[in-house]
């Protein structure tokens, strides 16, 4: 059997060993719960912990006012609400991404509405954002995606051009930075995720950065992720103007996050080099567009993903998916199964059951090809795990199984045969009209 046979054919593994792995939680984590539970209270205005884990995190990010939260999720409701989102606003935002990032959309009873992407950095183009403002826009949600800064000076002129609020989802996007200054920091209001899929865990968890530095606006902030009672000092004010969640931390929360914090440097740092040296590596190989990296940007890499020139290869995404899994590459088609649009809800434009408000205030069409490229995005793209815990020889070994099926399928003639329209099937919304 030749070397350079693919493994799903029967040739040789390029990775035979086991990726590397590590703690992430250890004797920090445990020393910092244990203090929390002899407070004797585990509620966070009484505590000290979620206070502490605030404080240092707003050192960190060079910022004077956070508020803590129960979820990422919750995290952009506190931003939305806060910014004065309201029913019959729309708020655009990205059509890749988890759908937390759209649920306080919904809740405030505002529309979502989606703005294309670049097709190689997998962010909200600035043209395409404007060219979806109408009157009733009221906020841009941009979404930093995988570690990848969104074109910050384009979004942000646009818009103070038409008085728009900007709130940054940084769920992905720890330590990233933009021409220099950190991603959270930028827009009126930045958005975090604590959740065990994020960079630092604490479980779940989150956090909103308030960038205007007013303390009117913190308390605003405060308040609507804590049914809009007033908890400042010892005083506690229950006068209630309008309708708010519950999305208060806890004390055992904060504590985690006090040790997690201590290692985000580490983290963030080991994830750019691991990711620098896959972009590097995937350089001029036919058939592979490698990630694309905002200009004046720095990635935190949460994950890595690559599309696929499928003109310049003789298999599916699929294919090369499952021969980069014999390889040993455990890897992922696509990011999520579709773009958000193409989901039931937006489909039958159906928030609340039975019930098509808020949609029903306006003309909104979620119909195929309004974000082509995003589509595009989601039929050819590869993601590849990425973790601070992996060797060097990990992701040098990566590189090469990208290599050497990308080479199997670009000079393989034994597929060419295969029709242009097996290869480049929209499966978006295929399961949608099927």
């Amino acid at each position: 059997m030749e070397q350079n046979s693919l493994a799903i054919h029967g040739g040789p593994k390029v990775k035979t060993t086991s990726f590397g792995t590590g703690k992430r939680f250890d004797l920090a984590e445990a020393k910092e719960l244990l203090e929390a539970l002899e407070q004797n209270t585990l509620f966070y205005h009484f505590g000290h912990k979620v206070k502490q884990f605030l404080a240092d995190f707003n050192h960190l990010y060079g910022i004077k006012y956070s508020v803590a939260t129960s979820s990422g999720t919750a995290a952009l409701h506190v931003a939305l609400g806060a910014a004065g989102v309201t029913a019959g606003d729309e708020v655009i935002t990205s059509p890749i991404t988890d759908q937390g990032t759209v649920i306080g959309i919904l809740y405030q009873n505002a529309v979502p509405v989606f703005a294309d992407l670049d097709p190689q950095s997998y962010n909200m183009m600035p043209e395409a954002i404007e060219k979806v403002i109408t009157p009733k826009t009221k906020a841009i949600l941009v979404v930093h995606l995988a570690g990848n800064p969104c074109d910050m000076d384009s979004i942000m002129k646009i818009a103070k051009r038409h008085h728009l609020k900007v709130i940054e989802d940084c769920a992905q996007s720890y330590l990233t930075t933009y021409k220099g200054r950190l991603v959270g920091t930028i827009g009126d209001y930045g958005c975090f995720s604590t959740n065990d899929f994020k960079h630092i865990s604490t479980g779940d968890g989150g956090i909103v950065t308030v960038n205007s530095g007013e303390e009117t606006d913190y308390f605003t902030t405060h308040a609507f992720a804590d049914k809009n009672y007033q908890r400042h000092g010892t005083s506690v004010t229950k006068d209630l103007e309008y309708l708010a969640p519950n999305y208060r931390m806890t004390e055992l929360q904060g504590a985690v996050g006090i040790a997690q914090l201590k290692k985000l440097n580490w983290i963030c740092n080991r994830r750019n080099v691991l990711g620098e040296r896959i972009n590097q590596g995937f350089k001029n190989v036919k058939g592979i567009i490698p990630m694309k990296i905002t200009d004046g940007g720095w990635c935190s890499y949460w994950f890595y993903m690559l599309t696929l020139d499928l003109q310049q290869l003789t298999c599916t995404r699929e294919q090369f998916s499952e021969a980069l899994s014999a390889e040993g590459i455990p890897n992922q088609a696509g990011y999520i199964p579709k773009v958000l649009y193409a989901n039931q809800l937006f489909q039958k434009k159906q928030a609340y059951l039975d019930s098509h408000y808020p949609f029903d205030q306006g003309e909104y069409d979620y119909s195929p090809g309004i974000c082509p490229n995003a589509e595009t995005i989601l039929n050819t793209a590869i993601r590849l795990n990425l973790n601070e815990f992996y060797s060097d020889q990990d992701v040098e070994e990566i590189i090469v199984a990208v290599k050497k099926v990308a080479t199997f399928y670009s000079d393989n003639e034994e597929n060419q045969g295969e029709s242009s329209s097996e290869k480049t099937g929209d499966p978006i919304f295929e399961e949608h009209m099927n």
